[in-house]
């Protein structure tokens, strides 16, 4: 199979809220990948990755902080904008920093300033704050829920470790997703869970999941794209892999992009080598 991208931009209908619903339904795979510029959103677009995220990754990636923690709304909104001037058909999903959804009124805000400037159409937020994703909600603002490994909350969890194992965590997990869902969360993602915590939890929802570090039971897969090209510095997750390296054919980084797409798309990322158990 061909990973040479193909810009089939004409033929492609915009990604909605609908559309990730419906391909949930149809057990079609979601692709998703970060991105922070306009240059690299127009090639995932034309590579077939169907959501964009603007991750407060960038403060790692882009800024060179050790953790996700120093991200502002500002920066946040900066970049959702450069990303939605060549996001296509993408849906572009915006993160929403640490502490810029602290209660109803500060997330409203916040998730305002990121769609009206920035131009997202979906925000997402970490952790089970159910009133903030039902205000959002009750607005009409999409949003994608975190749980999970929660990367804002690094210095309370102690480190990077795969949260959910064992009966009672993986129970807590199941009614925290559950209960996103009935307060409005239009996609959960799942961050470093165990292959089977997110199996179960993928079967118990509507809307669909979206994971990172945890199997391929998921509804689609993300990653940061800077591990997807092996440049991240330091040591990659576990969780990922390096496209970019793996290429057999012309084409670099737009066929890296390409071929993590159909990885996806058809089961074969992430592999067991990926998840945890």
């Amino acid at each position: 199979m061909s990973t040479t991208p193909v810009d089939n931009n004409n033929a492609r209908a915009p990604v909605t809220v609908s559309t990730l619903r419906h391909m949930k339904e149809q057990g079609e795979k979601i692709a998703m990948l970060t991105a922070y510029d306009a240059s690299f959103a127009a090639v995932l677009d034309a590579a077939g990755v169907d959501v964009v995220l603007v991750g407060d990754s960038l403060g790692m990636v882009i800024q060179g902080h050790d953790t996700t923690v120093p991200v502002t709304i500002d920066d946040v909104v900066y970049h959702t904008r450069c990303v939605a001037a060549r996001a296509g058909h993408m849906l572009v999903m915006a993160d929403m920093p640490f502490m810029s959804f602290r209660d109803p009124a500060h997330a409203l805000d916040n998730a305002t300033r990121l769609m009206q400037e920035g131009g997202a159409h979906m925000v997402k937020l970490e952790g089970a704050v159910l009133d903030v994703v039902a205000a959002l909600a009750g607005q009409g603002i999409p949003v994608c829920g975190h749980l999970g490994l929660q990367p804002q909350s690094i210095h309370k969890l102690g480190g990077y470790r795969v949260q959910g194992r064992g009966n009672e965590a993986a129970a807590a997990m199941r009614e925290d997703a559950l209960r996103m869902q009935d307060a409005g969360a239009d996609v959960i993602l799942l961050e470093c869970v165990p292959v089977d915590v997110a199996r179960e939890i993928s079967g118990a929802l509507d809307v669909p999941t979206i994971g990172i570090g945890a199997g391929v039971h998921c509804d689609g897969q993300v990653l940061v794209l800077q591990d997807l090209l092996g440049i991240t510095p330091g040591r990659r997750p576990r969780f990922s892999q390096d496209f970019l390296s793996d290429v057999a054919t012309p084409g670099g980084i737009p066929a890296a992009i390409a071929r993590y797409v159909v990885a996806v798309k058809d089961g074969s990322f992430p592999g067991d080598e990926h998840s945890f158990s």
